[in-house]
């Protein structure tokens, strides 16, 4: 078997363990740097991602993110985020790791190999659901597993991966693949490969509910304000939108137990607290169709 592109040695970074540690610093970012050109190569590909889980979610559809070590941890980070930001049901975003919840904070020997496992950890998926299956090197059986399945009941995938010779850029229907390069310590893949695969899982999920309207301009209109901190930006955000006075926008927060949107329906439509839910209903809580477009200072 040939070595793949993510077992590779770095030739920038064979004298790391005599450098000094400013220089070992130095060494590692200029390595970060290129991640983000890597990951701007896919630009096209990741917006074809974005726009492909949109449609699935108005569908009523899920998203299921898969991986194995570092990958699959990612993805349970990603999909854990969604629910406070944006507030979508928890099943909405799901996140599964090979090995199971074990394996979030420890290594289960052998479990990215198991094929059958991969199968059967993913029998939930529908046809109107979409498995992201990430992977730095692109082989593990698991994931393949998991594609197979979606396969079998129709279900749309996308592959994350650093390696366009890997099985998933050959067997997923969608693939992102930002080359990275070697990494600073070779097979090392939570690093490099790590920052590429969070940086366009924050892309997939921020766009994707951006576009199914859980923002307004890129004010974040969906979050759960369940602590002080989120309960200061949800009365910033509706003084902001709805231009009143920090006193005016708790009001109409108190009423409409801190539903951003609910409460800036409230101050410019004029409307009570459950008529300005119906609106948003009406519109599929789609704040942009309900009010006229802003100028953003």
């Amino acid at each position: 078997m040939s070595e793949v592109i993510t077992e590779y040695r770095n030739e920038n970074t064979k004298d790391i363990d005599i450098l000094s540690t400013v220089e070992m610093v130095r060494k590692m970012n200029e390595e970060d740097k290129l991640v983000a050109l890597a990951v701007e190569e896919e630009t096209e590909h990741i917006a074809e991602a974005i726009d492909l889980i949109a449609k699935q979610f108005l569908k009523g559809g899920k998203l299921y993110y898969f991986g194995a070590g570092t990958s699959g941890r990612l993805g349970i980070l990603d999909a854990s985020e969604c629910p406070p930001t944006f507030s979508v049901p928890s099943d909405m975003v799901q996140g599964i790791i090979a090995g199971g919840d074990k394996a979030i904070r420890t290594s289960v020997e052998g479990a990215e190999d198991n094929f059958e496992q991969g199968f059967e950890d993913s029998s939930m998926l529908k046809s109107d659901d979409v498995a992201v299956v990430i992977s730095a090197s692109g082989n593990p059986k698991y994931l393949l597993g998991v594609l197979q399945r979606a396969e079998e009941v129709g279900c749309k995938t996308i592959g994350i991966t650093c390696n366009s010779k890997g099985r998933i850029a050959e067997e997923a229907g969608l693939v992102i693949c930002p080359e990275v390069g070697p990494e600073v310590i070779a097979g090392s893949s939570r690093l490099k490969a790590g920052t590429a695969q969070k940086m366009i899982l924050n892309m997939l999920s921020t766009g994707a509910m951006i576009k199914i309207g859980k923002t307004y301009e890129n004010f974040m209109i969906d979050l759960q304000a369940v602590n002080e901190k989120l309960k200061d930006r949800a009365i910033r955000i509706v003084a902001q939108i709805a231009e009143v006075s920090h006193s005016v926008a708790l009001a109409a927060l108190l009423k409409a137990d801190w539903e951003i949107k609910t409460a800036i329906v409230n101050l410019e439509m004029e409307l009570d607290v459950e008529d300005a839910r119906a609106e948003l209903r009406k519109h599929r809580g789609v704040l942009r169709k309900l009010l006229k477009t802003k100028t953003v200072v």
